[in-house]
């Protein structure tokens, strides 16, 4: 008797030991290597981390128009997306084959990202159409497949011409990574740029400082409106206090958002944990990461309906009192 009391009261006095959670351990597809978009994955991942020590986020570099077909292939568990992209992987439309029924999304207005078309400061043309269909037009954009490359291709294809047609006219459609574009761009190789990017642009920022004066230019009122009626895109307003060397007055433009898409098959705690750890985030800790995830609002994020909520992300949303529809 003695022996066992002595056996219970030891028990007793041992510390308690939680029981150990499974660690989780997803792959995060983003952008280019040193882009703002694999910037962000890498800053969210490391946030992550720090709330749950069980989940750990390996960052891998992507594209907005392939990450919905890895994801959905579960090559790659979670990962950026495009808003409207990501809205046509899911029902298969253009510029994807078939639809992407295994893609869940934890919300949309986490990266809010401007077209923009970057001219030579003394061109003569002043519009958009004028621009794209002046005959030896030099112009850099993204690498093909790109969200920024496949934008500009519908918008060439509304004004009716094409890269070919560029290039047959006299022209240049040079593709290149930011990097590039933008050197070809201060070199004078090309005449005007075509991307999309987060606020504030490191390329334009980049640009603003350099040898080769420069302006943005506005899009105009028909293609801006086509863009948004036909595939979704939303309006944006870019101040001159974004680029004071670049604008004198504020210009129209299109824009996109960040998506984080998921697997379906993720756990359900997983994706709630995670999605909770970014509303309490909200603010100035995700602007930290970027400036342009300080814009993200859970109220806003759960009115994108182009992929179904992933349904830990309902839960963490509702907890916080963002319902989604």
């Amino acid at each position: 008797m003695l022996t066992r009391r002595i056996a219970l009261g030891s028990a007793l006095a041992l510390p308690f030991v939680a029981p150990a959670r499974a660690q989780t351990t997803l792959e995060w597809v983003a952008g280019s290597l040193g882009g703002g978009w694999y910037t962000m994955a890498a800053g969210v991942a490391s946030l992550i981390r720090e709330e749950n020590p069980d989940i750990q986020i390996r960052v891998v570099p992507g594209g907005g128009l392939a990450n919905p077909t890895r994801i959905n292939n579960g090559q790659s568990q979670m990962g950026w997306g495009i808003d409207a992209f990501a809205a046509a992987a899911f029902k298969g439309e253009e510029p994807y084959s078939a639809a992407h029924p295994r893609l869940r999304c934890l919300g949309t207005g986490y990266s809010p990202t401007d077209h923009y078309l970057l001219a030579k400061a003394d061109t003569p043309v002043t519009g958009m159409r004028e621009v794209l269909t002046q005959r030896g037009l030099k112009i850099g954009v993204p690498q093909r497949s790109s969200t920024d490359e496949m934008t500009l291709q519908r918008i060439l294809r509304f004004i009716g011409t094409s890269p070919d047609a560029i290039r047959n006219g006299g022209g240049r459609y040079l593709n290149g990574s930011y990097n590039d574009i933008a050197a070809a761009f201060i070199d004078g190789q090309v005449d005007y740029l075509y991307f999309a990017l987060a606020r504030p642009a490191a390329i334009l920022t980049e640009i603003a400082q350099g040898r080769r004066q420069a302006k943005l230019l506005g899009f105009d009122n028909d293609i801006r409106a086509h863009m948004i009626e036909r595939y979704s895109y939303a309006q944006s307003n870019c101040p001159p206090s974004a680029y004071p060397a670049l604008l004198q007055a504020p210009i129209d433009v299109t824009a996109m958002d960040s998506v984080i898409l998921v697997h379906e098959s993720i756990p359900e705690n997983v994706c709630e944990a995670i999605t909770r750890t970014l509303i309490r985030a909200k603010g100035q800790r995700l602007a930290t990461i970027h400036a342009s995830m300080g814009a993200f609002d859970p109220i806003e994020a759960v009115k994108y309906t182009g992929v179904p909520l992933h349904p830990g992300a309902v839960k963490a949303f509702r907890a916080a009192g963002a319902n989604p529809a």
